[in-house]
């Protein structure tokens, strides 16, 4: 498991997500309108110039686990860490969210919007497609949402995790995670997560709810240029 883990962009994108991705050799991406995630089959020294055909010079894409030099035609916009987090917890959860909305493609504006607004990570238009995706709703309005994204085995990670700032402390979010968390292990799944270095108060929620630090990795932000 965690082989997969620590290269879980190259063994989604080679592997289950395939028909959702573009590229080549040793090198893919999530297609344009999905997350804009990259990942290579070497992730310590990945394969730009096998990835730059399929990349325009405007997009800009999340790349883990790589600390090199960009090579020529490439740069780096951003650079932080994240950790990965493993549910660990033996016990099944309750369904903290049992009103919970399964997202559909007329929720999409609206989730995009709230991901606009509380940026939980990349996200494009269509990366509803890749798992479900659950929303928290004060009448019409969507206030809280919680989804999956990429898998390798039996990983599956839960991703896409936002309050509107207006709910927060609500318990929403927690909520909507204990669901999916139940959901995925009902499956026969292994939930696991991101979260960035400076979200000391996400990580905290996390391991209340059962999930373990696995390692902490660097992410950047890539463009060509």
């Amino acid at each position: 498991m965690h082989e997969l883990l620590d290269n879980i962009a190259w063994h989604t994108l080679a592997g289950p997500h395939a028909r959702y991705a573009s590229g080549s050799g040793a090198a893919r991406r999530y297609a344009a309108g999905f997350s804009p995630i990259v990942g290579f089959a070497d992730g310590a020294r990945p394969d730009f110039p096998a990835l730059t055909p399929y990349c325009g010079p405007d997009e800009h894409f999340y790349c883990d686990g790589w600390s090199g030099t960009p090579p020529p035609g490439w740069r780096i916009d951003a650079e932080s860490t994240m950790f990965k987090m493993v549910w660990e917890l033996p016990v099944l959860p309750e369904d903290d969210a049992p009103q919970a909305v399964r997202l559909r493609p007329e929720h999409v504006t609206q989730a995009l919007a709230l991901a606009d607004l509380t940026r939980p990570g990349p996200i494009g238009p269509r990366t509803f497609e890749l798992g479900e995706y659950f929303g928290a709703f004060d009448g019409a309005r969507l206030v809280a949402m919680v989804g999956e994204r990429m898998q390798a085995g039996t990983l599956h990670e839960i991703s896409g995790v936002c309050t509107h700032p207006e709910y927060q402390g609500r318990g929403l979010a927690r909520g909507l995670i204990t669901k999916l968390v139940r959901r995925q292990l009902q499956r026969g799944e292994t939930p696991f997560l991101h979260v960035m270095r400076d979200n000391a108060a996400a990580r905290e929620l996390y391991e209340r709810l059962g999930f373990r630090n696995y390692r902490e990795s660097v992410v950047r932000v890539v463009s060509r240029g």
